[in-house]
């Protein structure tokens, strides 16, 4: 007679189990490198923006004048991101996730490289800022896909309990992206400016190429999400309740339109006070014509981006932690809470980061960094995408995401460096901007709910 065991697994069992896991690990993995490309190619562009894009392609322009027609080109890529996530998100949803991730990594990396490639405006002269400003509006249209698709292959492949976490890749991803950023900006700007100006800038740029190639070879590695297949498979043999959306965009604007806005406002303060803290920030504290308006020292690039750094490095601990915590006593009190730390910390911000002092910097960046940002934004992933149902998920998970982004990241700074102009209401007006919009964020995040025990197979 067999000893073994009548719920013992069978060894078929124990194999098929082992292969998700794996699966899942490949997939989490995948979005994360996706992400770090993602975010890389935002901080070296904002980083450009403030450091050189004036003197290469707005030569002709005031400082002033110069910095905000940069961060214009850099609010230009983020106004194509709605463009690209309806467009990716309609593919998504009809054809399947995976695929459409191939294409957006691969467009975003070759648009980051061309840039990298553009004469300068002393060489072609208003072509320059012309051809800058395309290959942004390329870059944050296919940007405007990545985000989704690679948030819910993490999301959608996950155990049901632990979505939050899974979906936390792409936080981690933003961390490393931005850690990569700092790196290769804090090697090139330590060039003489005559080098810096010419070609340091581009070697950042030039570099995302070989990070797409390996991202591409990962994701052709990885199965296409199981809840989509399980809901392509439902299309095939005729069901019901498995209709396709002809249109996903109309779909999810007429089915869960109060959802698409609450996602917009929960997402965008956040983002704008991370945006602000990484790009505008930075300008403002180092430059000695701000110093002097408003009565403080300028702070060395060098002294900032280390500050940064170490405030990012600490995202990779934190962030899958917030997640997690998430998963185990909900979405909404993690996130509510830090929504409004967040409301305080922004008119300690500047001052701190202002003080000449370099540890009151990195205790600055420590906060809005490892604390509030990765306690907010890594929920987001899997927040967003229990609002919406498989038919219609990518699409409205990057509407929602990429419009939140919009706003908070693509006008924010441009917004900010209007207000921080010397004759200009100053760094009190710009955390009050923000503060305001992380307000929004927490009631819109108490109207949601706890969405984490939703079935997302049935959402």
């Amino acid at each position: 007679m067999s000893t073994t065991p009548a719920t013992a697994p069978s060894h078929d069992a124990t194999v098929a189990d082992t292969a998700i896991r794996t699966q899942r690990r490949r997939v989490y993995v995948a979005s994360a490198v996706g992400s770090i490309i993602e975010y890389f190619d935002f901080l070296i562009y904002a980083t450009a923006a403030t450091l050189v894009f004036p003197q290469v392609f707005f030569p002709e322009s005031t400082a002033a004048v110069g910095l905000i027609a940069s961060f214009g080109t850099l609010a230009v890529g983020y106004l194509a991101r709605p463009l690209g996530g309806v467009f990716f998100g309609h593919l998504g949803d009809r054809v399947g996730r995976k695929s459409v991730l191939l294409w957006t990594l691969t467009i975003m990396g070759v648009a980051t490289m061309l840039i990298g490639l553009l004469p300068s405006y002393a060489h072609i002269g208003v072509l320059a800022p012309t051809l800058l400003v395309l290959l942004r509006l390329v870059q944050g249209f296919a940007v405007g896909g990545e985000w989704g698709g690679a948030s819910l292959m993490a999301v959608e492949h996950a155990d049901e309990k632990k979505r939050g976490l899974f979906g936390s890749a792409t936080q981690l991803g933003a961390a490393g992206g931005l850690l990569l950023s700092f790196v290769a900006f804090s090697l090139v700007t330590n060039l003489l400016d005559d080098h810096l100006y010419t070609w340091g800038w581009r070697l950042p740029f030039l570099a995302t190429i070989v990070m797409v190639a390996v991202g591409a070879y990962i994701r052709l590695g990885i199965d296409e999400s199981p809840i989509h297949k399980a809901e392509l498979e439902k299309r095939e043999d005729g069901s019901v309740n498995a209709e396709v959306a002809r249109w996903p965009i109309l779909q999810v604007l007429h089915e869960r339109p109060g959802r698409v806005l609450l996602g917009i406002f929960t997402y965008a303060g956040p983002f704008m006070a991370y945006s602000v803290a990484t790009t505008m920030l930075v300008s403002y504290a180092s430059s000695p014509d701000q110093a002097a308006a408003h009565g403080f020292d300028a702070v060395g690039k060098g002294s900032l981006m280390n500050a940064m750094m170490i405030g990012t490095a600490g995202m990779l601990i934190t962030a899958p932690f917030f997640a997690h915590l998430s998963d185990k006593i909900g979405r909404r009190p993690v996130f509510v809470t830090s929504a409004l730390l967040t409301v305080i910390h922004v008119f300690a911000m500047f001052p701190l980061v202002t003080s000449g002092h370099f540890g009151l910097a990195v205790l600055s960046y420590f906060i809005s960094m490892t604390i509030l940002n990765a306690s907010t934004m890594a929920l987001v992933p899997a927040l967003l995408a229990e609002l919406f149902p498989t038919k219609t998920r990518y699409t409205g998970v990057s509407l929602t995401y990429q419009i939140g982004s919009t706003l908070g990241g693509g006008l924010g700074p441009m917004i900010a460096a209007t207000l921080i102009v010397p004759s200009g209401p100053g760094a009190v007006a710009v955390s009050a901007m923000i503060a305001g919009l992380c307000v929004v964020a927490a009631i819109c995040g108490t109207v949601l709910g706890d969405t984490r025990k939703v079935d997302l197979r049935n959402a």
